[in-house]
């Protein structure tokens, strides 16, 4: 699978590559699917929802570009592997908020991401919304390094970007695209749209 990211240039960051091969994708689908894990297609989790394709995690992930002691924010966390990833990547000193609004994936994701205790320590599951952020946390971290969204939204809200610190990056679907903006030093916004990916909506409509 890594080698296959690679060929296709979409994979190119020595710590996205390690955490990819420390993080096993097969724990993170459902057993009926693990012949599958490996493969570059996304795969039901239930309740409607996908584990996304691993072009389309690693490729977000490189928009994104997590690094040792980040504080980011995963939204729509599914069955927690993207999570995972980002844990694996944060360090010891980093820390990822995943927000997961149905309870059933929420519960799953935490498991999971159990199987990695070391990752799990660095992990906080909210099985709510994250249409209001974490305005605390990112008051005490002076705001989020990043936040990823894993789901297509109608509009972007205010407190994600709000809550990311000068230089932080936000990444995101919509209408069929994805979406980086980074922060700038006057609180305004740079921003580049990708076409050419579809995801599942957002189940709280946002």
């Amino acid at each position: 699978m890594i080698r296959s990211l690679e060929e296709k240039g979409v994979q190119r960051a020595p710590d996205i590559r390690r955490a990819l091969a420390r993080v096993d994708r097969r724990r993170f689908v459902p057993e009926e699917y693990a012949a599958s894990a490996y493969q570059d297609i996304p795969l039901p989790i239930g309740d409607g929802q996908t584990i996304s394709q691993p072009y389309t995690v690693v490729f977000m992930l490189e928009l994104l570009r997590p690094a040792s002691g980040d504080r980011i924010m995963d939204i729509g966390s599914g069955s927690g592997w993207q999570s995972a990833l980002l844990a694996d990547i944060a360090g010891a000193e980093g820390r990822v908020y995943a927000f997961e609004i149905v309870p059933r994936l929420c519960a799953l994701g935490r498991a999971n991401a159990a199987v990695y205790p070391e990752l799990a320590e660095r992990i906080t599951f909210y099985c709510r919304s994250a249409a209001h952020g974490l305005p605390s946390v990112a008051s005490r971290a002076g705001g989020f390094d990043g936040i990823i969204a894993a789901a297509e939204v109608r509009l972007v809200p205010a407190a994600w970007r709000r809550q990311l610190k000068t230089g932080g990056r936000l990444v995101y679907p919509k209408e069929g695209a994805l979406f980086l903006e980074v922060k700038r030093d006057d609180g305004s916004f740079s921003a580049r749209e990708y076409p050419g990916f579809a995801f599942v909506p957002f189940v709280d409509g946002l």
